[in-house]
């Protein structure tokens, strides 16, 4: 069965930069949409960008857009997120996770639902 393995979080100040990296285990991506998600302490996990396979077409929360890039690696396996201009508000467990690419839908970032596989997680924390 597809695993998803997170990489890439740690420790930044803030205005720092961290790239996030989701890799396929036991499988390939081929046909997810790839989402990233984060919970932070007490709260709900909420939905911070997706890509479409088949097009690449992405999606961002109102909150990340213009700090954080979201894109696939040429072999399509790999996912990551570059995170720039990072701010303590962006302290959070990260999670990436697959959902069936519905093209021509652009993917879904608001309905956790629709996502079929999970990471375990990778912790960032933004902190002087």
């Amino acid at each position: 069965q597809l695993q998803l393995v997170e990489s890439g979080g740690g420790l930044v100040q803030p205005g720092g930069s961290l790239t996030l990296s989701c890799v396929a285990s036991g499988g390939t991506l081929a046909n997810y949409a790839i989402g990233w998600f984060r919970q932070a302490p007490g709260k709900e996990r909420e939905g911070v960008s997706c890509i479409n396979y088949y097009t690449d077409t992405t999606n961002y929360a109102d909150s990340v857009k213009g700090r954080f890039t979201v894109s696939r690696k040429d072999d399509k396996n790999t996912v990551y997120l570059q995170m720039n201009s990072l701010k303590p508000e962006d302290t959070a467990v990260y999670f990436c996770a697959g959902a069936w690419d519905r093209y021509p839908d652009i993917c879904p970032l608001l309905d956790k639902g629709k996502y079929v596989t999970w990471g375990q997680g990778t912790q960032v924390t933004v902190s002087s």
